[in-house]
């Protein structure tokens, strides 16, 4: 499965930003704002971005922690890793981040080594939720925080129904147009398989996390797991 998943996200590494922007309706960079924010990471901190995609949110945590600070993007799809060391190089000042593919459930990293961590539309997509937040839990400091942003299936009837609409209607039709239309197919079944905020909350506790919260966001079809070791 694992080798299924890193075929799709390396055939759609072009469009990933442009499909992003469809699927959040424009509001991703709001609330990858809003994850950095509750990370709590600050100048100097050394930051880690699981599942960095294209590199948003670790070029956020970039400007955030300064050139003080170190920022280490780790995703499985070296043509997405590419995208995003060559989207980090038109920045100015260059940002301190090194761009390391690997598989979140084996992180090459030191236990007790990061300051702050995020992942942005990540967790829906490993195969072994609990390893994954295991592997995180292992890698931050004691005290440490991370917020995980990922598509969710509403609780409430109308909007989900209307996100199935909007999947349906607006983003397979536009993924078709843009020549992914299988790969980005795998979105509705993944929000189906997804653990709800209230059972992602128990699986952190389980692996280890201080504390867990969970805040639905854009009428529950998003939300953000913040977790604290």
């Amino acid at each position: 499965m694992t080798n299924e998943i890193r075929t799709i996200f390396n055939r759609i590494a072009p469009v990933y930003d442009q499909l992003n922007d469809w699927l959040s309706l424009g509001q991703h960079r709001i609330w990858k704002e809003m994850a950095i924010k509750w990370t709590a990471a600050k100048p100097g901190d050394t930051c880690l971005d699981l599942c960095c995609g294209s590199g948003d949110l670790a070029l956020r945590l970039a400007r955030r922690v300064g050139l003080t600070g170190k920022v280490y993007g780790v995703d499985f799809s070296p043509n997405l890793l590419e995208n995003a060391k060559q989207r980090s190089q038109t920045q100015y000042p260059q940002p301190s981040i090194s761009w390391v593919e690997a598989n979140v459930l084996d992180l090459p990293f030191e236990n007790n080594q990061f300051d702050a961590a995020t992942m942005g539309y990540g967790l829906r997509n490993v195969t072994d939720i609990p390893r994954s937040l295991q592997e995180l839990h292992r890698v931050l400091k004691p005290g440490a925080k991370a917020a995980i942003l990922d598509f969710h299936r509403p609780n409430n009837q109308q909007f989900r129904t209307f996100q199935q609409w909007y999947l349906d209607n607006i983003v397979v039709p536009l993924a078709d147009r843009l020549g992914v239309k299988e790969e980005y197919a795998y979105i509705s079944p993944s929000l189906d398989r997804f653990p709800i905020g209230k059972e992602q909350v128990e699986i952190a506790r389980q692996v280890g996390f201080a504390s867990a919260t969970h805040y639905p966001i854009a009428n529950g079809m998003m939300g953000v797991l913040i977790v604290s070791k």
